[in-house]
């Protein structure tokens, strides 16, 4: 399977300071928002990814990020020069994706809870047409919403409903069968001119081939988007930080408990930043696993 961050947008909600950059490059507490949808690709086990965001953005994400050998990753670039809707990543990134299944995540949202690697990548196993990811929340009304029976199979999708059916918010994680490229394709503009991921995800409901998985209690999903949430999102990493000692989406360190690197490489990262607490974190967890630094 192959991965797309969806990282465009205009970031219009936190304007002023998105003015001059992606909303997707502000910091979260002590690292850059886009490195929490990476971490959640690699936990699900994928290393080949492609980030998508504006033409004016793009080189900071390549500064940033490079080519992603440094996390044992295939990165991979590419335009949205318009916000013309979720679905269109799928269009824009046709001959990235191939003949893989793909893995859609929003570049600001964050996702974290306990055994989150295992079941990401039993999901991505037995993927069969679509898999959602739901949340409960007091305020569905605000959400696009899911209704799933007992087992999981989806029922009915609904945008921000004014009576809604259950109160699990459809969150910015999205696995598909590679059928989701022809499906991005046949999609016509909504009214706001936008191809829209509610229309994919009907198509698959409509074929009874889409499931919706509760991330349930002891699961937090945060959206970035506009200055509270964003504020909230980085209060909300540095309490579980400093509490538990471990960093939330540090890459350095998914990279090394995914195999991806060995405990040397890891150690290498951390000196690289050793200036910042960031980095002496990195090198921490890499003498731990048996680097030589």
């Amino acid at each position: 399977m192959k991965g797309i961050v969806l990282a465009g947008g205009t970031g219009t909600r936190l304007h002023p300071i998105t003015q001059a950059i992606s909303k997707q490059l502000l910091p979260v507490f002590d690292k850059p928002m886009v490195y929490y949808p990476i971490s959640v690709l690699m936990l699900a086990g994928i290393r080949d990814i492609l980030i998508i965001s504006t033409p004016a953005d793009l080189p900071n994400f390549r500064k940033l990020l490079g080519n992603g050998s440094q996390f044992g990753l295939k990165l991979s670039y590419a335009e949205q020069p318009n916000p013309n809707g979720l679905a269109e990543a799928f269009v824009i990134g046709e001959e990235f994706i191939g003949d893989d299944n793909v893995a859609l995540v929003l570049g600001d949202n964050i996702f974290y809870g306990q055994g989150f690697s295992s079941r990401l990548q039993e999901e991505v196993a037995k993927l069969d047409g679509c898999t959602l990811f739901g949340y409960p929340v007091t305020d569905p009304e605000r959400y696009g919403v899911g209704e799933m029976d007992a087992g999981g199979r989806l029922l009915s999708i609904e945008e921000k409903p004014a009576a809604p059916r259950s109160n699990r918010a459809i969150t910015g994680l999205y696995l598909y069968e590679n059928s989701v490229v022809d499906i991005a394709r046949s999609l016509s503009p909504s009214e706001r001119g936008e191809l829209e991921i509610t229309d994919v995800n009907r198509d698959y409901l409509q074929q009874g081939r889409a499931k919706l998985v509760d991330l349930g209690r002891g699961f937090a999903w945060l959206d970035t988007g506009t200055h509270d949430s964003l504020l909230e999102a980085g209060q909300f990493v540095q309490v579980l930080e400093h509490r538990t000692g471990v960093r939330i989406a540090c890459l350095e360190e998914v990279a090394l408990r995914m195999d991806y690197i060995d405990a040397d490489q890891c150690f290498e990262l951390g000196r690289a930043l050793t200036k910042s607490g960031y980095g002496e974190y990195v090198m921490s967890v890499a003498r731990a696993a048996g680097a030589s630094g």
